[in-house]
């Protein structure tokens, strides 16, 4: 019995021995590298080709219009007597939205005409008065000039100087006083322009061509509602969209970039647009619609941009919510390769040619880039293979004995 135990331990013990062994031999076969002095297996390669490196950047918006106008209730300007217009009404900029009573201005201007044409009609005679004046100064001149002074005893008649200086006199007097309803007939015609200027001032126009969206006459008749806009105008020209994008999209975001735009409430149909504006200023709370993805709004600083949509809008809404795909970069075609293939050494750009069945090591110079593909200015040419994933374990003149292309 003692026996077969023992035979038993014996074959159990072997067993045990040879699966360890075969494990190490295993495990030190596992990790040899794939490649050795003479070359590697096989390696990825790609063509060098030229691509157009543009990068779509995703966000959000609103559409809104061109410009509005909202004309609000001016209470010290008094009562509207008037609207001019209705709603859904087109109009046109200058045209008349709603007149402010002004039958005290209109007094107020009546009395100021009157008593502008009195001073006018004042104003004649005191002129006709210095004409006469000037007349007969220069008559009592000449009759003293050929009649010569009169002496005591004289007839009388003959002018003296006495009655010239008199003449003059009279003359300077009259002059001042014109003079002086002059300034009074300067000063009620300012009067009439400003209160010209008040009563046009009585009349709101429109600021743009448009549409009037809204005429809210109740609003004219409680001053609790003063807050409201007792006319709401929107532009006639296309609608536009706004937004906010994060900082890490705006410097890669130029004015004239085409954009995709696609209004939530239409499915598959899109509207053509290019950028017209990314501010240099933040929202003023530093988020706002129009991120998606990142690091959440506390952490990124957004900025507002704009974008003009070409194609016809009049099947758009002011405030339909878009989502637009940017076309940032340029659609130049250059010279690129696959992220991947890209090796930095220490700050110096690297990457492996396969020619000839052997590797290439070329320092490289690289320009733009997007999600998929890098520029690369210097060191490769079109239709070369370059190795897709390069490890450090390559180096210059590596035979390659197979490879996979791909496309």
């Amino acid at each position: 019995m003692k026996k077969k135990v023992w035979i038993w331990v014996a074959v159990i013990a072997g067993i045990l021995v040879i699966a360890s062994t075969g494990t190490y031999f295993y495990a030190k076969a596992g990790t040899e590298p794939v490649s050795n002095d003479s070359g590697v297996m096989s390696v990825s390669v790609q063509k060098v080709s030229e691509q157009e490196l543009v990068e779509s950047i995703l966000v959000t918006g609103k559409i809104v219009p061109e410009s509005e106008q909202k004309v609000f209730l001016e209470l010290e300007k008094g009562e509207i007597s008037e609207f001019k217009v209705a709603e859904n009404q087109a109009v046109k900029a200058g045209d008349p939205l709603l007149i402010y009573d002004s039958s005290k201005i209109d007094s107020e201007l009546n009395r100021a005409v009157r008593e502008k044409e009195l001073l006018q009609s004042r104003g004649k005679t005191e002129q006709s008065q210095i004409s006469d004046l000037a007349k007969r100064l220069a008559e009592t001149k000449k009759k003293m000039e050929t009649q010569g002074p009169s002496a005591e005893g004289q007839t009388e008649g003959i002018p003296t100087q006495e009655d010239v200086n008199q003449l003059a006199n009279e003359k300077v007097q009259q002059e001042m006083q014109y003079e002086s309803t002059k300034s009074e007939i300067t000063s009620a015609e300012d009067r009439i322009k400003e209160l010209n200027a008040q009563k046009n001032e009585m009349t709101i126009v429109s600021k743009m061509d448009g549409i009037i969206v809204k005429v809210n006459q109740n609003v004219a008749n409680t001053e609790a509602g003063a807050a409201e806009p007792v006319i709401h105008i929107i532009s006639s020209q296309p609608y536009k969209v706004i937004g906010s994008m994060s900082e890490f999209d705006t410097v890669k975001i130029k004015e004239g970039q085409p954009v995709i735009i696609r209004p939530k409430v239409f499915k598959d149909r899109e509207w053509n647009g290019v950028v017209e504006s990314v501010s240099q200023f933040p929202n003023a709370d530093g988020g706002g619609e129009g991120f998606e993805g990142g690091g959440g709004a506390g952490n990124v600083t957004m900025y507002p941009f704009k974008v003009v949509i070409t194609d016809d809008t009049s099947e758009l809404r002011q405030g339909f919510h878009v989502s637009l795909e940017i076309k940032a970069g340029d659609s130049t075609k250059k010279i690129a390769i696959p992220h991947p293939a890209l090796m930095d050494e220490a700050g110096t750009k690297i990457v492996y040619v396969l020619k000839d069945e052997k590797l290439e090591r070329r320092k490289v110079q690289t320009g733009v880039m997007n999600d998929a593909f890098i520029e690369i200015t210097s060191g490769v040419t079109p239709g070369e293979l370059v190795v897709l994933t390069p490890t450090g374990e390559m180096h210059d003149g590596m035979e390659v004995t197979s490879y996979d292309e791909v496309e």
